[in-house]
């Protein structure tokens, strides 16, 4: 589904930000990607996104290679993910239904199954009762789910969440998390950037930790050692 094959990212302002990044992330996997600020988290979902490309290495999605792929491809790819953002960036002027109506129509969805289609995320993200509501007449998180379902619009494989409950309290976290990994129930792939320890020791998810632009821990990793033949033998 992804992965990152000695991945290294220099920019030109701030120095090294990835420095030989390797992970996979398997098909339907949930992963947290957590570290201080500046470990390289928001980095390496740029990548997964194609917004940024490698300095060295490889990242491929869906089997979609970062150094073959075509300047002009990059969309297609894109539409196989969603992604959600700590700020929502929802269209303040545009009514909840509008807003998710729109990830359809930039995408160029047949008109006549835009409005079923958003009327179903609606109701999967739980705010049926919210389509003619505007982003400012919400609680926060009220808007994430909304950005949740416009994220969901195009049916990705893979689901890119940068720090989505960070401006939220417990209890929003809480139902966003839920939504989550509701979502990566039903098979789509989720990376969660956070900072949440606490949410992350509840879940048990697997879990990457980024330092200094590194991979310092992979919870996967332990897992096969722990589960590696012959381990327990006597």
């Amino acid at each position: 589904m992804i992965r990152f094959t000695h991945v290294f990212k220099e920019f030109p302002r701030t120095g090294l930000a990835l420095q030989d990044v390797s992970f996979h992330v398997a098909k339907g996997e949930f992963v947290f990607l957590t570290g201080p600020s500046g470990a390289g988290k928001s980095t390496i979902l740029k990548l997964v996104f194609l917004e940024e490309r490698p300095t060295k290495g490889e990242v491929k999605v869906s089997g979609v290679s970062s150094v073959t792929i075509r300047g002009r491809d990059v969309p297609r790819l894109r539409r196989k993910m969603g992604v959600i953002f700590q700020d929502f960036r929802l269209l303040e002027d545009r009514s909840v239904e509008a807003n998710i109506a729109f990830a359809l129509e930039v995408t160029g969805a047949p008109p006549s199954a835009i409005g079923p289609k958003v009327s179903r995320l609606l109701g999967q993200v739980g705010l049926a009762s919210k389509a003619t509501s505007l982003p400012r007449e919400l609680s926060g998180g009220e808007q994430q789910r909304v950005a949740i379902a416009r994220a969901l619009a195009n049916d990705p494989v893979v689901l890119i969440a940068d720090e989505p409950t960070g401006n939220l309290d417990e209890r929003a976290t809480r139902g966003i998390f839920q939504l989550l990994r509701d979502i990566n129930a039903n098979g789509t792939a989720v990376i969660m950037a956070t900072h949440d320890l606490e949410l992350i020791r509840r879940a048990e998810c697997r879990t990457i930790e980024m330092n200094h632009g590194a991979i310092v821990f992979d919870s996967a990793d332990q897992a096969s050692t722990h589960l590696a033949p012959g381990a327990n033998s006597p």
